[in-house]
């Protein structure tokens, strides 16, 4: 029952995370943690793992699509890179209450920024901005095993990228940091591959399938309807962590 239930949770997971363009590691981290009980360093590094085959395929199809702007993309990774591996080399030594509390805070905050999201944000230009963010989403890969999949998107829409544009660069950044985060994660021997693995299948599928059922639904609509839900998700998930 599981296994049925790991695998159902990775497709419905794969699939949302496609259709809105993020990382969709603060999704698998909150299931990880509030469902199958899952410790926040197994759970961060667990999610990170079970991220990263949609990520890549998601990243593949995008620059088939010639969408992705590697100008930004290159600037932005330059900059979460060296985030990366600080968080890393940190996070084993954060204590554990202390962890569950940054990892429920961070829960919290994306949902929010699911919630209240700006529309039309203010355009910014300049290097300056991509790194920022950039710095943000690498700390939030390193430390709490999260894709950084908000910031990364937050940067490209504040630097007037479209949603296209900005889910399909993003796309990029996402894989190139989360790959980073996993190779530190892997070294501390914290991957519950028992239930990663089964994640991780359900999400390829979802990957897979989403485009097909797209083509059936209005994605506009869709968007609308789900992020509101999911922040509210992940809100409560991030309460959870904290205050278990």
């Amino acid at each position: 029952m599981d296994i049925i239930l790991l695998i159902l949770a990775g497709f419905v997971i794969g699939t949302i995370v496609i259709t809105l363009g993020g990382g969709g590691a603060a999704y698998y981290l909150g299931i990880l943690t509030t469902i199958f009980g899952l410790g926040p360093a197994s759970a961060a590094a667990t999610s990170l793992v079970t991220a990263f085959p949609s990520l890549l395929i998601g990243s593949y199809s995008y620059f088939r699509l010639h969408k992705i702007h590697f100008k930004i993309a290159w600037r932005m990774i330059l900059a979460a890179v060296p985030a990366v591996i600080v968080g890393s080399l940190v996070s084993p030594y954060i204590p554990e209450k202390i962890y569950s509390y940054i990892i429920g805070g961070i829960l919290a905050y994306i949902g929010i920024q699911l919630l209240f999201e700006s529309k039309q944000a203010p355009k910014q230009t300049g290097s300056a901005v991509a790194v920022i963010y950039g710095i943000i989403g690498g700390l939030m890969v390193g430390v709490g095993g999260l894709s950084g999949g908000g910031p990364i998107m937050a940067g490209l829409l504040v630097m007037g990228a479209d949603m296209v544009t900005a889910a399909a660069t993003s796309s990029l950044v996402l894989v190139t940091m989360t790959f980073v985060g996993i190779c530190f994660h892997l070294q501390a021997g914290n991957v519950d591959w028992k239930v990663g693995i089964w994640i991780m299948l359900g999400a390829v599928l979802g990957s897979f399938l989403a485009p097909i059922l797209l083509n059936r639904l209005n994605p506009a609509k869709f968007t609308k309807y789900v992020k509101p839900i999911l922040g509210v998700l992940l809100v409560v998930m991030g309460g959870f962590t904290a205050f278990k």
